[in-house]
């Protein structure tokens, strides 16, 4: 295992490799900014309660990796919403894979929000962070992708996310979680994420009126 210290952005690079495609093109700056998300994280993490996982391997692989397979499978999009998005998974690294893509980060603890505010100013991204719960947002607001990630009573968090999807909705979660039925939807071909047999990816499409 590497330290805080010893991880760098090749370390970062070589762990990352598994959840990336050889068909997918990266962004230069992706690995540079990942070791300051990293380093920004631990940092915040050792006073305030952001993600139970302590190791940096540990957060490449299981926060950083998982969105960044996640972002190779949004489809066509140019908005994306990440519902009670944390420490940022898996909104942030999707901007980070896709910088042109307009992501906002729904979070309503107000410890999580400032520290998504500061990791967007120290990354230098465009992100827009809604310091409230989604059902505040404007009825009208919707999103190409909403995703979701280790939320707090998924159910309800899926009804409340799937009046905001335009096309899709991505859940990232455990093989336990059994792909809802949600009236207007359909389900495509649930997704195995790389280098496990308990993490899962979800994906259910809006039904063409």
């Amino acid at each position: 295992m590497l330290s805080s210290l010893e991880i760098n952005e090749k370390d970062i690079e070589k762990l990352l490799l598994p959840y990336i495609s050889t068909t997918a093109i990266a962004p230069p700056s992706l690995f540079r900014q990942l070791a300051q998300y990293l380093q920004l994280l631990l940092k915040w993490n050792a006073r305030t309660n952001l993600t139970a996982i302590r190791d940096p391997e540990e957060i490449v692989l299981r926060h950083f990796g998982e969105s960044l397979f996640a972002a190779q499978h949004l489809g066509k999009c140019e908005t994306v919403l990440d519902f009670g998005s944390g420490a940022g998974f898996p909104g942030l690294p999707i901007q980070l894979f896709h910088p042109d893509l307009r992501v906002t980060l729904a979070e309503s603890q107000n410890k999580k929000s400032a520290f998504l505010r500061e990791a967007i100013r120290t990354l230098g991204l465009k992100t827009e962070v809604w310091a409230g719960r989604v059902e505040a947002m404007p009825t009208a607001q919707r999103f190409d992708v909403v995703t979701l990630r280790a939320v707090d009573n998924m159910e309800a968090a899926i009804q409340a996310a799937s009046l905001r999807v335009g096309r899709r909705m991505m859940l990232l979660t455990t093989v336990r979680q059994q792909p809802p039925k949600l009236d207007g939807f359909t389900n495509l071909p649930t997704v195995s994420f790389p280098a496990t047999n308990e993490q899962q990816l979800l994906l259910m499409d809006r039904d063409s009126r």
